[in-house]
């Protein structure tokens, strides 16, 4: 299948509200199977253009539900695009979705796993999850409500996100700071199955998160954080070109780490130019436990290799001369790999895939339509 803009006949499902951001916003989904899992997130998701990248063999015709607006893109529609640049997008793994991210031209992303669908034997319907009160949650208006307000990661907040409503600065915050900074990333969470990697999975098969905590936190400054892609939204202008997932999948050591690795790489610019990350809500219904043993066979090296790229992670320091995404991001590409390449050569050829998915992100955003950020500010260009 080629890429294609699809608007099928519209469906009798009711819309909710005036959409925030409608023309905005891209929904991005990496998907090996048929989108029927959207009809639970239609009254969310409708208003919005989706970009499906369609991951495993490109013959295959994945079906997505009638009224939706959306282009799908394959391994060939990627290769014709992208030409010998192509090779820095990921096979066989979710790390696909980041050329969705490449591809679309609207300021902010939000992207979900397709794995949020109803198992119909236990004919379930809560891949949307539900607040204590019984209300479907909107996943995209909280993260939407979080990119627009500042994040606070100079100093801590206890009464958390300062800027939601019912709450405020605590006493002895200081005034100087409450300005904030701009908040590129907002990272959800997710109730039933929790994002545990292989070993947490087979010692805790049953294990369930039912906790719902009604909180959004700023990441503080020099804190790394494991990020998962799975409930996902990001200002794609002043960040999404460090959002690269890197190599994983087919042909690669490792799986599983393409979200944590992105996620570490925008800690660190964002804590450079002085840009925010927050976490917490809003929550989405996991409603798929992956395989533990396949888990594992992909982790097993991430495993033992996390111990050492956590440590180089929190001493990179990038220099002053580093004023945009691109340009930090080079400069991290350099340290990985003079740093990084020698635990593994694998390390030596993800560098040379941060250089490449930089020259194809540039070629398919020329410089001066990004944003420059100096010091948490976003000047046009």
């Amino acid at each position: 299948m080629t890429a294609a803009a699809g608007m099928d006949s519209p469906s009798s499902s009711p819309v909710r509200g005036t959409p925030l951001l409608k023309d905005e916003l891209d929904i991005v989904i990496p998907t090996i199977r048929n989108l029927d899992f959207l009809e639970m997130w239609r009254p969310f998701f409708q208003p919005y253009h989706l970009i499906v990248v369609q991951d495993g063999d490109p013959s295959k015709t994945i079906r997505v539900p009638e009224g939706f607006d959306y282009e799908l893109y394959n391994r060939n529609d990627i290769k014709r695009i992208l030409g010998p640049k192509a090779a820095c997008i990921s096979f066989k793994d979710s790390a696909c979705r980041c050329f969705g991210y490449m591809v679309s031209k609207k300021k902010y992303i939000y992207t979900i796993d397709d794995d949020c669908f109803t198992e119909v034997k236990f004919l379930r319907r809560e891949c949307v999850a539900k607040d204590p009160s019984g209300k479907e949650i909107d996943a995209l208006e909280q993260h939407i409500s979080n990119l627009l307000t500042p994040s606070t990661p100079y100093f801590f907040n206890t009464l958390y996100d300062p800027y939601r409503e019912g709450t405020d600065f605590v006493r002895g915050y200081p005034f100087s700071l409450r300005e904030g900074t701009p908040t590129v990333v907002s990272h959800g969470l997710w109730l039933n199955i929790p994002d545990y990697d292989a070993p947490t999975q087979l010692v805790k098969p049953r294990e369930r998160n039912t906790r719902y905590v009604d909180a959004v936190l700023t990441i503080p400054r020099g804190t790394l954080f494991p990020m998962c892609g799975m409930n996902l939204a990001f200002d794609r202008e002043l960040i999404g070109s460090a959002m690269y997932f890197g190599l994983m999948g087919d042909g690669q050591p490792i799986g599983r780490y393409d979200d944590m690795w992105a996620g570490w790489c925008i800690k660190v610019i964002c804590d450079h130019l002085r840009l925010g990350v927050k976490t917490g809500l809003p929550y989405i219904w996991h409603s798929k436990a992956s395989n533990p043993f396949v888990n594992f066979k992909k982790e097993y090296k991430g495993i033992f290799w996390q111990e050492e790229l956590i440590p180089f992670f929190q001493t990179v320091v990038l220099p002053k001369d580093c004023t945009t995404v691109q340009k930090c991001y080079i400069e991290l590409s350099k340290q990985v790999r003079e740093k990084l390449g020698k635990i593994d050569p694998y390390f030596t050829k993800l560098a040379d895939a941060m250089v490449t998915w930089i020259e194809a992100w540039e070629e398919l955003n020329p410089p001066g339509t990004a944003a420059e950020v100096v010091n948490g500010s976003s000047n046009g260009k």
